[in-house]
């Protein structure tokens, strides 16, 4: 059994990732921390967990958690990742970081978007945690950067057609909606009943901070620098994001070709799903599971493909994928722990 941390426990991710660890057959949660909650059971805080564990919130320090734990889930607020991280990689403890911090590999970017970088060192090594592009990466590593659930749905949606060299990279536009528990549980008025309910709005138009982290892992998949245009939108749901992607098609190609290509690219990956012609996945198909969902349709007219991609904001977006990278990082089967079906209706 591998012994296991939360380093940030109390918000939607850290208990998502908690919901799914004590479900987990060979791990074993030993610490889950929480200034807020210090010294609260988990169950009083979340009733969902009454009866099915006795954790208790500590307010601990890095050492004191890495004294009882093998893996430890940082799953903190941007910019305080990488305070801690280099204190549990110098206990020797695994890390699987769910902030912002180590997902790009230029401090000079992260500055730009965040701020300083305190960790500069470890840009370098961090391996971006999408297992479908970075498996074997992720087995070797030390610290897994998990990927923004924006970035995944993207990213998954258009890896096969620019790994092959299929769209033309300064074309893509991404227009991408979410539920609301992607803002967190910490309150603010943009994420109250009355400003959500009856209400679709876009938001962080043109400045969103998942912005440099899809345009380096798109980059990566071209072989070229590339901008995208990416406008997120705020859906009256507690979970899940849909991703339509338009890209301009640089040749020649059918509805067929490109889903033929979609299905070999993933004829491997338990969890990408890969929909019928003429069929388009849905936030309900996904809900509470870790799969990416994905559906393709090319217009003749314009000579452009739309991919749209939906995927569960807390889970394949978060705390699933996180789980994934553990798996990887222990030599574990990679679906462990995470073969739920999912909730529907």
């Amino acid at each position: 059994m591998v012994r296991v941390g939360v380093y940030g426990a109390s918000g939607y991710t850290g208990q998502e990732l908690l919901r799914l660890l004590l479900r987990h057959p060979a791990v074993e949660v030993v610490a889950v921390t929480s200034r807020r909650y210090a010294g609260q059971s988990v169950a009083d805080v979340y009733p969902v967990f009454t009866g099915l564990t006795d954790l208790v919130f500590m307010d601990a320090s890095p050492e004191e958690v890495a004294g009882r734990c093998e893996q430890v889930f940082l799953a903190l607020p941007h910019a305080v990742s990488m305070s801690v991280a280099p204190l549990f990689l110098q206990a020797g403890k695994k890390v699987v970081d769910l902030s912002a911090d180590f997902r790009l590999r230029s401090a000079d970017t992260y500055a730009t978007w965040y701020g300083r970088h305190t960790a500069p060192e470890l840009l370098r090594e961090a391996v971006y945690g999408i297992p479908e592009l970075y498996r074997e990466q992720i087995r070797a590593a030390r610290i897994v950067a998990n990927p923004g659930c924006f970035p995944t749905s993207i990213i998954l949606g258009l890896a096969p057609l620019l790994k092959e060299g299929w769209i033309e990279p300064s074309s893509i536009i991404a227009d991408s909606k979410s539920g609301v528990s992607g803002a967190g549980r910490e309150p603010q008025v943009a994420s109250l009943f009355c400003e959500v309910a009856e209400a679709f709005k876009a938001y962080k138009v043109a400045q969103h901070r998942h912005t440099p982290e899809i345009e380096q892992e798109l980059s990566v998949l071209a072989g070229r620098e590339l901008r995208i245009s990416f406008t997120p939108h705020l859906l009256p749901i507690s979970r899940g994001i849909l991703s339509t992607i338009y890209a301009t098609l640089s040749r020649k190609t059918t509805a067929t070709d490109v889903h033929d290509l979609y299905k070999v690219f993933y004829k491997n990956e338990s969890f990408v799903r890969i929909y019928k012609k003429g069929t388009y996945p849905n936030i309900s198909s996904v809900r509470g599971a870790n799969y990416c969902d994905i559906g393709i349709a090319v217009d003749d007219r314009t000579g452009r493909v739309i991919v749209i991609s939906a995927i569960d904001n807390l889970i394949k977006g978060a705390a699933g994928q996180a789980i994934q990278n553990m798996n990887l990082l222990w030599g574990m089967k990679e679906n462990l722990g995470l073969e739920m079906i999912s909730l529907y209706p």
